[in-house]
């Protein structure tokens, strides 16, 4: 039996073990969710041990845990290092789902629930996949699993463990499935992430909630402050106005953004799915490019005053925003949140005071096409898909890909299997039944592809 008749002989069972797993709130930006966090960890640990591997542990850190597994069928191959997340962000707006966001169903041929791509039904992928070539006794080479709990939060604790278990984590490729495709009939491979600076704002006015009647007109409104300063950060072209925003942006060359317009991409069909009649963004570059070769600058969330149900006349004492800046390659995170930081401490008008708060962020990524661990997954895919992937830049972030090469001096194979259709962080998340079985085939050739070239065959 090879590993794809064990997949499709198995297939029911690991969509219900995905289901299980996608049962399980594990909600890392709250700590109400904690025991939930850990569930994860443990329902993933159990699974790694079923699957095959020799040694699995939920290892503690200050946050939440990392599930460590291996498989070391001999220390003279090649070792596959399996990076993903089992935290997932919070499903709020709860209105706006067709189904409960953590009570996971199909329609249409795709799984619907909050980590049903991002990033449960990716990671889980992986685990049947090494299940698969175990109990075909076809794994080629050995396997680790490095699975986290805090990826939507920064991976902060991560970092401390990356660097502090350096010879455990040694290997010679790592994988990770946490980005997308093009689409199923243009399969690719992500080459470019973006970085990430991600603040918040508070704006504080008098010192407590005032009628808008005796006190509109001769009291700022720290809303209306923190709108324009927002407001004033861009200008009408979408260029960011933060002086030295720019000043380390790496400009690509004309043939390269040739190269990158070669992507499918159909700008109709894009707007359809969004119900836009229009795009925006900064002048001068294409869609594509604007979310994959150049950095942006967007409010997450803004809050203040009176938001409940009827009216209030009130002027709000407070006002809040989330901020979040992606950054492209040069571009240094603590670099620019001190940027910002500055920009609201010089703007801010006397009449007001303004705190901002860093929260996480990560630096941007760019992988070498030419590395054996791209290669094999462009020849795992070409066998699974019948089509060579095409290497693309992706808008997201992924903040402990340009550790993982810093630190463990590994080029990360970003071989993921979603579509941007698929609503990750919004309501409905959903993953194609199609996707999640092509991923688990896939994966499994690129550990025959890999062995055999690392070996020179």
């Amino acid at each position: 039996m090879t590993p794809q008749d064990y997949q499709l002989e198995n297939k029911e069972r690991f969509l219900e073990e995905l289901f299980d797993l996608l049962r399980i709130p594990s909600i890392s930006a709250d700590n109400k969710y904690k025991d939930d966090v850990n569930r994860a960890a443990g329902y993933i640990r159990e699974r790694l041990v079923e699957a095959g591997v020799d040694k699995a542990e939920v290892c503690e850190t200050q946050g939440h845990p990392i599930v460590y597994a291996e498989k070391i069928i001999d220390p003279e191959l090649p070792t596959v290092l399996v990076y993903g997340h089992y935290d997932v962000q919070p499903p709020d707006p709860l209105e706006l789902w067709d189904s409960p966001p953590f009570e996971p169903v199909i329609r249409d041929e795709r799984i619907y629930a909050r980590g049903a791509c991002d990033d449960k039904g990716q990671m889980y992928m992986h685990i049947k996949a090494f299940e698969s070539m175990i109990k075909t006794d076809a794994l080629p080479c050995n396997a680790k699993f490095m699975i986290e709990g805090e990826e939507e939060v920064g991976s902060d604790n991560l970092e401390i463990f990356v660097k502090e278990n350096k010879e455990m984590l040694a290997a010679d490729v790592i994988v990770i499935s946490d980005t997308s495709i093009i689409s199923n009939d243009h399969p690719s491979i992500t080459v470019g992430l973006r970085g990430l600076s991600y603040l918040e704002v508070e704006v504080t006015g008098p010192n407590r909630d005032l009628h808008s009647g005796v006190y509109g007109g001769a009291v700022a409104n720290p809303i209306n402050v923190l709108s324009k300063l927002i407001a004033d950060m861009q200008d009408d072209e979408g260029r960011i106005l933060i002086p030295g925003f720019y000043d380390d942006v790496v400009e690509l060359s004309s043939g390269e953004r040739e190269e990158m317009a070669k992507a499918p991409f159909d700008l109709d069909e894009f707007k359809r799915d969004l119900d836009i009649e229009d795009i925006k963004g900064e002048e001068g570059y294409s869609t594509k490019e604007r979310v994959g070769i150049r950095p942006s600058l967007d409010v997450n969330g803004i809050w203040g005053g009176y938001t409940g149900e009827g009216a209030k006349t009130v002027l709000p004492a407070k006002a809040h925003a989330k901020i979040s800046t992606r950054l492209v390659p040069n571009q240094d995170s603590d670099k620019i949140t001190e940027l910002v930081q500055k920009y609201f401490a010089e703007n801010a008008p006397d009449y007001v005071k303004v705190k901002v708060t860093p929260h996480h962020g990560g630096a941007p990524a760019v992988i070498s096409t030419r590395s054996l661990g791209y290669q094999a997954a462009s020849k795992a895919f070409e066998k699974a898909w019948g089509k060579v992937p095409i290497p693309t830049r992706e808008g997201g972030s992924i903040p402990i890909v340009a550790l993982f090469m810093e630190v463990l001096n590994l080029d990360p194979i970003l071989m993921g299997f979603g579509l941007d259709s698929d609503a990750i962080h919004s309501p409905n998340e959903s993953y194609g039944l199609f996707n999640y079985y092509k991923g688990i085939e896939t994966i499994s050739h690129f550990y025959q592809f890999f062995t055999e070239m690392s070996s020179g065959n």
